[in-house]
C-alpha cells in the first residue's frame, strides 16, 4: 500500500514522503479499514516538527482521524463486522490501509459523506468533552470560542448552540467571519480589528463569559482572565497559538474561577466507555440536524503534505480532509 511518512522532523511540506509499505495486518481485537478519507488535525503538524506529547520513531504515518470500510478482522472482534463503514482515531492513518484496535473505531453516521464523516471524531469529541464533562455547560450561559473558525473551534461553536448557550466565537480575521456564523455562533469577534475582552464584557452587561473553550493559548488564554464570569470555567485544549501560558493562581482565586485541562486521549485510555456514549450522542445530534462537520476543503491523496502545511500556516477554515483512493 502507500503511505505518507515523516522521514525527519521539520515542517510538513518538507519533511512528508509517498512510501510503499507492507499492507499491515489486524491483530487479536483489531480491524484493518481500507481508509476513504483523512482529515488533518493540528497534531499532526505537531508530529511532523517532532513536538508533539507523543514521538513515535521516524520514519512514521501521521493523520490520526479517518473514515473508512472494514475490511478484514482480527481474532476476537466483537464491535465491528467485514463491511462496516466507520470513523475512528488512532497515529498512523494517513495511508491507504491502516490497523485500528477495535475500540478506536464507531460507526460512521449515515447523513455524512466520507469527509464529513471523517471530521467527526477528534473535534467533536474533543469540544464535546471539554464542555460537557469538564465545563458542564448549562443552556443560558455565555460561551467563549477562541479559533472559532478552525476544526475543533467550529465544533464547539454547534455544540454551545445546540446546548442552548449563547455563543461569543472569536475568529482571526473578517474572512472567517462568516464560518463561525453559520456554525451557530451568536457574536463573533474579529480579534484582527476589534477587542476581545471589551467585546465580551459588552455582550454579557459585563459580567463575563461563564465558558471560555481555548485551544489557542497565550494571548487568547489572558484575554479570557480578563473577560470570564464569576464561577466561570476556562478550559484549556490546545496551544495552537504557538505559546504556552502559565496559570496565575492568585488571579484565579481573586477573581474565583477554574482552569480546566482536556486531553481527550485519556477519556480513551482510561473510560472508553464515556467515549462510547459521546459518540452515540454526537450521532443523535447529527441525525437531528444540529451537528454538522465545518469540512472548508477536500485534497487529493497525494497533496496531503500541502494540506497540512495549510493547517500550520493558520490559513484554513473548517476542515481540510485528504480524499484516500
Amino acid at each position: 500500500m502507500r503511505a505518507w511518512q515523516v522521514v525527519r522532523h521539520g515542517e510538513p511540506a518538507e519533511v512528508l514522503e509517498l512510501v510503499e509499505v507492507p499492507d499491515p495486518m489486524p491483530g487479536p481485537g483489531q480491524v484493518l479499514v481500507r481508509v476513504r478519507a483523512v482529515a488533518a488535525n493540528f497534531p499532526d503538524v505537531l508530529l511532523a516538527r517532532g513536538e508533539y506529547q507523543v514521538r513515535p520513531p521516524l520514519p512514521f504515518s501521521p493523520g490520526i482521524e479517518l473514515c473508512g470500510e472494514v475490511v478484514a478482522l482480527g481474532d476476537g472482534v466483537t464491535r465491528a463486522a467485514l463491511g462496516d463503514r466507520v470513523v475512528g482515531s488512532r497515529i498512523g492513518v494517513l495511508s491507504e490501509l491502516a490497523v485500528l484496535d477495535e475500540r478506536e473505531v464507531f460507526p460512521a453516521p449515515v447523513a455524512l459523506d466520507d469527509a464529513g464523516a471523517a471530521a467527526l471524531t477528534i473535534g467533536y469529541q474533543t469540544a464535546w468533552f471539554g464542555l460537557h464533562r469538564r465545563a458542564e455547560l448549562q443552556p443560558g450561559e455565555t460561551l467563549l470560542v477562541h479559533a472559532a473558525a478552525g476544526g475543533v473551534g467550529s465544533a464547539a461553536v454547534q455544540l454551545g448552540a445546540a446546548a442552548g448557550a449563547r455563543v461569543i466565537g472569536v475568529v482571526g480575521s473578517a474572512a472567517k467571519a462568516e464560518v463561525a456564523r453559520k456554525a451557530g455562533a451568536d457574536v463573533v469577534v474579529d480579534r484582527s480589528a476589534q477587542d476581545v475582552v471589551a467585546v465580551v464584557k459588552a455582550e454579557t452587561g459585563g459580567a463575563g463569559a461563564d465558558v471560555v473553550f481555548d485551544p489557542v493559548g497565550g494571548t487568547a488564554f489572558e484575554q479570557s482572565t480578563k473577560c470570564i464570569a464569576f464561577e466561570g470555567r476556562i478550559v484549556v485544549v490546545g496551544f495552537a497559538g504557538g505559546t504556552i501560558q502559565a496559570v496565575n493562581a492568585g488571579h484565579a482565586l481573586v477573581k474565583n474561577y477554574s482552569v480546566l485541562g482536556l486531553h481527550w486521549a485519556l477519556y480513551a485510555q482510561r473510560r472508553p466507555e464515556l467515549v462510547d456514549a459521546a459518540h452515540a450522542e454526537l450521532t443523535r445530534l447529527v441525525d437531528a440536524g444540529q451537528v454538522r462537520p465545518v469540512v472548508g476543503d477536500v485534497v487529493a491523496f497525494e497533496d496531503a503534505p500541502a494540506a497540512v502545511q495549510r493547517l500550520a500556516d493558520g490559513t484554513t477554515t473548517g476542515r481540510l480532509v485528504v480524499r484516500v483512493p
